[in-house]
């Protein structure tokens, strides 16, 4: 069935004997061989007939012109016995000759009668011989193919099929109608039309139990067509769940997108929000820190009671230590939100050692630690020199502050060639990773149990990073509880001949 208003097509007939046997067809090809044997013998046997009756008519109609024409009268028997028995020729020269040219058309006639009826009958027997010939290679065509393949008439009967083509079908009656068969094939399921062209179509048999198979009909050069079968559940299943991928990871897209615009909206809300709560309260803290200042210089007046001094004391203490606090979370807003701008200076990274061991020597002395700082690398960075310090002390700074006392602090800086690892080791309490894990997020502080001054907000390690990721580089962290913890430092390495030749 070559188009979906073609005739309804059948299969070729085949029972079914035992559930496995098939009928074979070589019974029903002797049956009609031996038909057309004995059609052909009789064609041809009046063929015969009619071509040497037309060559004897055609050597009597000769033999009368002939004679006719040289006026030969026949001789008498006497005469030709005579002629036999003495030797000398019963008729003339002339007549003789005559006579000779008849006898060669004659035989001619009756060799082309002979050449006719040979013809004639192998004509005959090439009509069987073609029919043998296509239906062994329409046999041999199907089972050299891997898959299911069948070929059908014109008017749908099924000429050949091999094994695997019956296989596909499974139990379906082979004698059932082309048509039949595909309804049959699709009962309780459905199908559909895949492509469809002139002379060549493609359809998909979804059927009842889940499987689904793929019909490939082609035409062929007599008329007939030919029908290809593959299995294609485990392709379909595939393609099913590839698209539920495809839809789920379309989907968590979208709501990551979304989550990341709310995301980005919040954490502009909450620098928009620290900025402004940082500027309304540094304000009147710079007045009762003004204030306090001057209660305790006693300027319009004696205080009175000597408790008072200690009183004012703290009162400018903590409003320092409130101030510096506001002051240290607006800058790592500034710094997360991508406000505060670094400078792009030539910085010694041997200087930024030095400036940072110089600014904790006295802190290191009362702690009773020791600081070792490292060979000099030589170095030179680009990036802004306060932000470097700054990155640099807050780690130090906890260092100092979680390391016991006798405990060592090692400073030092390792230069590549494309970039400066810079190192910051101690021996202190150290960390798991559960509170390793916690120090990625802001606020996080470390263990208060031990800390010998005032806990900060906990942003040291925050600003630094901010500070580290801002300059091009990131910064990683390695503890482990009683061994100490290192904190590395990498960044970019920009020589001053390299930036002056850029």
């Amino acid at each position: 069935m070559l188009s979906s208003e073609a005739p309804g097509v059948g299969t070729r007939n085949r029972r079914v004997d035992e559930g496995e046997r098939f009928i074979s067809l070589d019974d029903r090809r002797i049956t009609a061989v031996q038909a057309l044997r004995g059609l052909g013998a009789s064609t041809t046997a009046a063929i015969a007939a009619v071509a040497f009756l037309s060559a004897l008519l055609f050597v009597v109609y000769d033999a009368q012109t002939t004679m006719s024409q040289a006026r030969i009268e026949p001789p008498s028997l006497r005469t030709i016995a005579a002629a036999n028995t003495s030797g000398a020729a019963a008729f003339p020269g002339g007549q003789h000759t005559a006579l000779a040219e008849m006898a060669g058309r004659g035989f001619a006639a009756f060799a082309l009668a002979g050449l006719v009826t040979v013809l004639g009958a192998r004509r005959r027997r090439q009509p069987e011989n073609n029919g043998t010939e296509r239906t062994q290679s329409y046999e041999l065509l199907a089972a050299s193919i891997p898959q299911g393949v069948a070929c059908w008439t014109p008017q749908g009967r099924l000429i050949v099929c091999n094994e695997q083509y019956r296989h596909q079908l499974g139990s379906m009656d082979m004698a059932l109608g082309y048509e039949a068969l595909l309804c049959a094939l699709v009962a309780g399921g459905y199908m559909k039309l895949v492509q469809a062209s002139e002379g060549h179509r493609l359809l998909e048999l979804h059927r009842q139990d889940g499987s689904c198979l793929l019909v490939d009909e082609r035409p062929m050069p007599d008329g007939g067509f030919m029908t290809l079968v593959s299995d294609i559940t485990e392709s379909k299943r595939t393609d099913d769940l590839l698209s539920t991928i495809r839809e789920e990871q379309r989907l968590l897209a979208r709501r990551y997108h979304e989550e990341k615009i709310k995301a980005e909206a919040a954490s502009r809300a909450k620098t928009s929000f620290l900025a402004h709560l940082s500027h309304d309260i540094r304000t009147p803290l710079n007045h009762i820190i003004g204030f306090a200042e001057l209660i305790r210089h006693e300027t319009y007046g004696p205080l009175g009671d000597p408790r008072y001094g200690e009183y004012i004391q703290s009162i400018k203490a903590s409003g320092e230590h409130l101030l510096a606090s506001f002051a240290t979370i607006l800058d790592l807003a500034e710094l997360e939100g991508g406000r505060k701008v670094l400078r792009n200076d030539p910085v010694p990274v041997d200087e930024v050692i030095a400036t940072v061991s110089r600014r904790f020597r006295a802190q290191l002395k009362r702690a009773e630690l020791k600081l070792d700082n490292g060979l000099p690398c030589g170095a030179v960075l680009r990036g802004d020199k306060l932000g470097y310090v700054r990155m640099v002390s807050n780690i130090v700074e906890n260092a100092v502050r979680f390391t016991p006392r006798g405990g060592k602090i090692t400073l030092a800086a390792f230069a590549a060639e494309d970039g400066v690892v810079i190192e910051i080791s101690d021996t202190g309490i150290g960390m798991d990773e559960e509170r390793l894990h916690s120090l990625s997020q802001p606020f996080a502080l470390g263990d208060a149990t031990f800390t010998r001054e005032g806990v900060g907000p906990g942003l040291g390690l925050s600003i630094s990073r901010a500070i580290a990721e801002l300059s091009g580089g990131h910064m990683v962290i390695d503890s482990a509880p009683s061994m100490g913890t290192t904190v590395a430092i990498s960044l970019p390495l920009e020589t001053l001949a390299a930036q002056d030749a850029a």
